[in-house]
């Protein structure tokens, strides 16, 4: 038992020292000391130079014709040649015949009421002998030259109040001028060009029975383009008719002037934007063709003009102070697709022209100047 007793605090008195031995040892380690390091980006600059800006409006829209027509039929009938065939693409001069409607029926018709008046006038030329003997030269020549296969024409002239009420009553007056009416609507099968365009559609073709109201096709001059823009309200009173507007295509490869030729009158209360008409001539254009306006309104002065990415929250930019990036408050004046104009910088700043990933005020960098890099190529 004593034995016992011994082999058990000799084994508590090791381990007491052990347990004392390992903390003098750990006591005794030096920890090392951590380096700070710091990371300082390089960021691309530019100095600030302030200058007049001119400011540009920028739109965008489709090329609709000036003169476009929309082909209905106002009477009925089986459609005939007409010396072109009528299909998208073909081309008319003014006056030409588009389409060509067979009247025949409705021209017996007319040749009948002519033959009608023709003897109403007949009948009463006794009385016009004995009664007014002054009128009958005149009344006769015009019954001799009487054609029921020509276009009738007008009437010879009372020469008193007495024939003019004698003639009325024979109704005389009434048939010519219903025929005169009927004539007009002869004149409604035969569709003419009213300017020099294209066809762009065609929904007949020779043969098809045509009703009246139908639509037939589509007729525009080519010559002459509009291109409708909407523009911001705030711009309104800077644009008038006549100004000049440079207009370019998709890639931007070609361009053309356009003038100012209309103005809408009202805003569009949705957009707070005013419709503008751009009339523009030339080669290449088409209607439907997409182009980009570019309207020159005014001036800024003492302004910068740089990339939209480099705002933060449109009302900030940062720059370089003692190699260190500072955020500066600045006035947006102008904002375009993809620059703003701003003001509020001093010249000879140094700009952060490349926005920097993670950037924060107190930030160390390293300066790129894009003026010296550009200088020394």
């Amino acid at each position: 038992m004593r034995k016992l007793i011994i082999s058990v605090g000799v084994g508590i008195l090791i381990l007491a020292l052990a347990v004392i031995i390992s903390k003098r040892f750990e006591n005794s380690k030096k920890k090392p000391k951590k380096k700070v390091t710091k990371v300082e980006k390089t960021v691309f600059v530019t100095s600030v130079k302030n200058k007049e800006i001119p400011v540009k409006i920028t739109a965008n829209g489709n090329l609709i014709a000036k003169n476009k027509v929309d082909i209905y039929s106002e009477v009925q009938g089986v459609l005939q040649t007409a010396g072109k065939d009528f299909r998208v693409g073909t081309s008319y001069k003014k006056g030409q015949t588009l389409l060509k409607i067979n009247n025949q029926e409705f021209y017996a018709s007319i040749q009948s009421q002519r033959s009608s008046l023709q003897n109403l006038i007949a009948s009463v030329m006794p009385d016009i002998r004995l009664d007014y003997s002054e009128s009958f030269q005149v009344w006769d020549t015009y019954l001799k030259n009487f054609d029921i296969n020509s276009t009738l024409k007008p009437l010879p002239e009372p020469k008193s109040d007495k024939e003019k009420y004698f003639i009325s009553g024979k109704n005389i007056y009434t048939t010519f001028y219903n025929i005169k009416n009927l004539e007009v609507r002869l004149g409604k099968y035969n569709i003419r060009a009213p300017f020099n365009g294209i066809l762009t559609e065609a929904l007949v073709t020779n043969g098809t029975l045509v009703r009246a109201g139908q639509k037939m096709g589509e007729f525009i001059d080519t010559s002459v383009l509009e291109l409708p823009l909407s523009v911001s309200a705030s711009f309104a009173d800077l644009l008038e008719k006549g100004k000049k507007v440079v207009l370019y295509n998709l890639e931007k490869t070609k361009t053309w002037e356009g003038i100012v030729t209309r103005i809408n009158g009202k805003i569009d209360q949705t957009s707070q934007t005013v419709q503008v008409f751009i009339e523009v001539k030339g080669k290449g254009l088409r209607e439907g063709m997409y182009l980009e306006a570019s309207v020159a309104t005014k001036s800024v002065q003492d302004a910068l003009e740089i990339n939209r990415k480099l705002l933060v929250e449109n009302k900030a930019v940062y720059v370089v102070n003692n190699n260190q990036l500072e955020l500066v408050d600045i006035n947006p004046v102008h904002f375009n697709e993809n620059t703003v104009i701003i003001k509020g910088l001093e010249n000879g700043t140094q700009l952060v022209s490349k926005a920097v990933p993670g950037a924060y005020t107190g930030m160390p960098v390293k300066l790129f100047s894009e003026t010296k890099q550009e200088a020394k190529k």
